[in-house]
């Protein structure tokens, strides 16, 4: 859902309105309200964070985040999942977790729903990329393709054997197409 409102919002006045449910982002002025999740996309998402998160969080690499609003470069963006590498994380004075992240997530993942636009979704990865992430991936449950975006290039991976390509600082992490959307049989 896009919400134009009469008199166009600034970030700032968007980063005061409560939060809704589904997350709701800010994209060129637009309030644009992400779809409710549903059965594949929730999987994938969860999977890919706790699988992430199993390789790069103890050793304090880096860590995954579900659903986590990244405001930069004027957009106000909520990855599917959103990679920070350690030292990036912002914290707070207690040394915790702090629950603003205004940076741009070092690789962001989006899984394609059944109703989102493609392109609106490109869009916020090449944003991302725009503004330094180093890696975005596209998934597409119903076609089982991942699209990786990595500068200006973009690679399909859509057979059952190839292992997806992954940020320099998540090397130990593995990952094939069958892999991914076997967790969608699981």
């Amino acid at each position: 859902m896009v919400r134009t409102p009469s008199k166009p919002l600034t970030l700032e006045e968007f980063l005061k309105l409560p939060e809704t449910k589904p997350a709701s982002e800010y994209i060129d002025g637009e309030i644009i309200q992400k779809p409710m999740l549903q059965g594949k996309h929730s999987t994938i998402q969860g999977e890919s964070v706790t699988a992430i998160n199993a390789v790069v969080k103890a050793p304090h690499i880096a860590r995954a985040f579900p659903e986590l609003r990244c405001t930069f470069g004027g957009r106000s963006v909520v990855p599917d999942v959103s990679v920070f590498t350690w030292q990036r994380i912002p914290r707070d004075v207690n040394g915790e977790i702090a629950n603003v992240f205004p940076f741009v997530p070092d690789w962001t993942i989006e899984i394609l729903s059944p109703e989102q636009s493609q392109t609106k979704v490109t869009k916020n990865i090449l944003h991302c990329l725009k503004h330094g992430t180093q890696m975005g991936w596209l998934i597409d449950p119903d076609e089982q393709t991942v699209f990786v975006y990595i500068g200006e290039t973009v690679q399909l991976f859509d057979e059952p054997q190839q292992q997806l390509p992954v940020p320099a600082f998540t090397s130990e992490f593995k990952l094939t197409v069958a892999d991914l959307f076997g967790w969608l049989l699981e």
